[in-house]
């Protein structure tokens, strides 16, 4: 499995309850924040759920 680094890097103020919700399940609760997370299929959609809020980058 590969791993990604992820950052918010936009707030989740105003966006759907279940958007914030996916941010904190992903390790995320403030503003550039950064995780490094393992890639498989559930955090790949949780990922997708919440793109236009993070920045991802792939990690060697």
């Amino acid at each position: 499995m590969s791993k990604v680094k992820i950052t918010q890097i936009k707030s989740g103020i105003g966006y759907a309850k279940n958007q914030k919700a996916t941010l904190v399940a992903l390790g995320i609760r403030k503003m550039n924040a950064s995780r490094v997370v393992e890639l498989n299929p559930q955090v790949e959609g949780m990922i997708r759920t919440v793109s236009h809020l993070l920045k991802v980058e792939n990690v060697d």
